[in-house]
């Protein structure tokens, strides 16, 4: 019965490590490229309240590297956005309009979208809490001159400075998603570090998408898999976000996260859950027998938890190659991602089971009833 539990977790972390060499090597033959193709661009980024180094993340975003871009900050209100913390030469945009239904950020981004320049042929998008790097619009804007590109994604790094234990948590959790991108289609996007080409944006009609929605990005990933196209990612346009966290806020955070990808998109939530069972029964199991005295027991957990710490050791690698300005923060910190492999393991399960059932989720004050996207008539 013992090996019955184990072996499988074993083989499925074995497993696990497939493509991360092909992974790594996609984000150095994209970070060595050189950015081609910069068409005029419009950056929108959504606001609402008091983020965590706001104004130094809306300063990144007006000092990008990038010879033709408009920078768009919209909210719902002025009150939204707090005195002092927007650049220069930034243009405002209040959304003003809310329904029962939408996401106050996806209304926002219509609105934005609406009040664009004509001449931009890009359209990018960002999230308040996170401090772009001066290349990121450049690696975002390079894959889209392929045919097959619908959008481009980066993602988001957690890089907590000073790094308390919660923050730390959240930092390791969130790098399993990060773990998940590499050479091709990308099964999703993230919000705050996504483009299209405006041809693409308007061709898959993503403002009739986005009524309704409250998740812009997987609605936006639906749009674009859904018109047959793929979504590439950009390792350039990965974005650390110094902001810090509790307890209380890093398990409501990751509930709401799964709970978003249980309902929009479900063959990303089940299979996670399967392997995440697999993982907690065969460790489990290992502890059981170890204590009981069964001299495999231990060899075993090696077995299981020794895959995922070599994956977790990569992921900090490739996330270092992303963002060669935070080298001191990796030099201190990279261990986590080596070491808290286990609790990593538990942390998803926690959010997996939290996100098991419901369909609401609350954010930045607003209750909202998920439901996937309806793709309109044609």
């Amino acid at each position: 019965m013992f090996w019955i539990l184990v072996v499988p977790a074993i083989l499925l972390a074995f497993l696990s490590l497939r493509g991360d060499g092909k992974r790594a090597a996609y984000a150095a033959q994209r970070l060595s490229e050189p950015s081609a193709h910069l068409p005029p661009a419009s950056v929108i980024v959504p606001v609402k309240g008091p983020d965590e180094g706001l104004r130094e993340n809306l300063a990144a975003l007006a000092a990008l590297d990038y010879p033709d871009y408009e920078l768009i900050v919209v909210a719902h209100r002025a009150e939204d956005i707090r005195p002092g913390v927007l650049p220069e030469h930034v243009r405002v945009v209040l959304a003003g309009n809310r329904d029962e239904i939408t996401g106050d950020k996806v209304l926002n981004l219509i609105a934005a979208v609406r009040a664009t320049r004509r001449r931009s042929e890009i359209f990018a998008f960002a999230d308040s809490d996170g401090r772009v790097p001066a290349g990121w619009l450049r690696a975002l804007a390079e894959p889209l001159a392929e045919a097959r590109v619908g959008a481009v994604t980066g993602f988001r790094w957690h890089a907590p400075d000073p790094a308390g234990f919660w923050s730390m948590c959240r930092s390791l959790w969130n790098a399993v998603a990060f773990g998940t991108f590499g050479a091709g289609d990308c099964r999703f996007a993230w919000g705050g570090a996504m483009a299209m080409r405006k041809e693409t944006f308007f061709d898959v009609r993503m403002l009739e998408v986005w009524k309704g929605a409250v998740s812009d990005d997987y609605a936006l990933a639906a749009a674009v898999h859904h018109a047959g196209l793929q979504i590439a990612w950009a390792p350039g346009a990965t974005v650390p976000a110094f902001d810090h966290a509790g307890a209380l806020e890093l398990f409501g955070w990751i509930r709401r996260q799964m709970l978003v990808t249980r309902v929009h998109a479900p063959a990303i939530w089940w299979p996670a859950l399967v392997a995440h069972v697999i993982y907690a029964i065969g460790m489990l199991a290992c502890l059981a027998a170890g204590l009981r005295g069964y001299v495999w027991a231990w060899p075993a957990l090696a077995a299981q938890l020794a895959p995922g710490m070599i994956k977790g050791r990569r992921r900090a690698r490739v996330a270092q190659a992303c963002l060669p300005e935070l080298n001191d923060w990796f030099q201190r910190h990279a261990w986590v991602f080596t070491w808290g492999t286990p609790l990593g393991t538990w942390l998803w399960m926690a959010a997996l089971l939290l996100s098991a059932g419901g369909h609401t989720v609350r954010w930045r004050g607003r209750k909202y009833k998920l439901r996937r996207p309806e793709w309109p008539e044609t």
